[in-house]
């Protein structure tokens, strides 16, 4: 038997993810607010230069909430959570700008363990991400700035980084990714498929596979485990000319889709709010019982799945364990506002 501090030692730097950081700030808005700005309820959108107003209102709202955000480091957090010991199993990369919602950034990702290490430069502000919250509903509207600037040049390609990315057998990038450098995902997927190691990715919102499907299908063939909501499932679908709505047959098509690394057959995981989760080989898993009274804020279940599943996949459980991480994240995560959790958890 190994002593404790090795086997423990072990999981650190073992998972690996990269994405937009993004300070999240979240608020309780009325439908007045959504039209004002032509707001869906529910969505996940890029701001544009009509929504510039939309950061200085909100941010007059009372009780606007501050949280560390950005979909992937969201996950990577939850991920550590669930797991508690080691500190720092997962490592993270992305771009701020040299400023305060940069440092509170920093602040946010070392207090959460995760071992982050950000490509920092001053051209452009920290990216900040609008949560506009209306009872179950959450709209999304990301202003990346500095988080588009990630350059692969400049940070991945750096010895001392890649070291790190190799020292991974996870990794993890949300598809929001996509818009900012698709070669930088290339050469991570690449890297991955390579040595046989696991690659995740995620749908992540419509918009990704309608506008940004290229880089998207560059990617595919290194995916071995695709994550997606409902939503962005029959988008992908309608985008790929699936001619179906049936999420279960959704699945089945996008895991036969070409594939680089043959000895691994991918997995696709798509959640359906509070119906079952859907995975291939296709198998329906019911998500924890919720009352609705307790549903404070569904922005950040997704990414709570993720790092749920995640957070079991790194230490080598099957796809039922996974899955029942993933549930039981996500049904701790919409009972608090924004992605947030409390100090342990209570997963057996």
């Amino acid at each position: 038997m190994l002593p404790l501090t090795e086997t423990v030692t072990h999981l650190e730097n073992t998972l690996f993810g990269m994405g937009n950081p993004l300070l999240d700030i979240s608020a309780v808005v009325d439908k007045d607010f959504l039209d004002k700005f032509g707001l869906k309820p529910n969505d996940q959108i890029l701001a544009e230069d009509k929504h510039k107003a939309l950061f200085e209102e909100i941010v007059k709202r009372n009780k606007v909430e501050y949280h560390a955000g950005g979909s992937t480091l969201n996950s990577v957090k939850i991920a550590q959570w669930m797991i508690q010991k080691p500190h720092k199993v997962a490592t993270f990369f992305g771009c701020i700008g040299t400023d305060q919602f940069g440092e509170i950034l920093k602040k946010k990702a070392e207090e959460a363990h995760v071992d982050a290490h950000y490509y920092e430069q001053n051209e452009e502000p920290t990216g900040t991400c609008a949560a506009c919250i209306t009872g179950d509903n959450r709209s999304l509207v990301a202003n990346l700035a500095a988080a588009n600037c990630y350059k692969k040049e400049k940070h991945l390609d750096l010895d001392s980084n890649w070291e790190l990315v190799k020292k991974a057998k996870v990794y993890y990038i949300a598809g929001f990714f996509l818009t900012v450098s698709p070669e930088s995902i290339l050469k991570v997927a690449k890297h991955a498929s390579d040595n046989n190691k696991i690659f995740c990715m995620n749908l992540s919102a419509p918009f990704i596979s309608q506008f940004f499907k290229e880089p998207l299908m560059m990617i595919m063939p290194y995916v071995d485990i695709l994550f997606g909501n409902e939503t962005e499932a029959a988008t992908f679908a309608k985008e790929l000319g699936f001619e179906t709505d049936d999420i279960a047959e959704i699945a089945r098509k996008t895991q036969n889709l070409p594939k680089e690394n043959a000895k691994r057959q991918r997995v696709v995981v798509f959640t359906q709010g509070k119906d079952d989760t859907v995975a291939t080989k296709v198998t329906m898993f019911p998500v924890l019982d919720i009352d609705q009274n307790d549903i404070v804020d569904t922005n950040g279940a997704g990414d709570a799945f993720v790092g749920g599943f995640l957070s079991a996949l790194v230490q080598e459980d099957g796809l039922v364990e996974c899955i029942r991480a993933g549930h039981y994240a996500a049904n701790v995560i919409i009972r608090r506002v924004g992605c947030t959790f409390p100090e342990k958890p209570d997963f057996h």
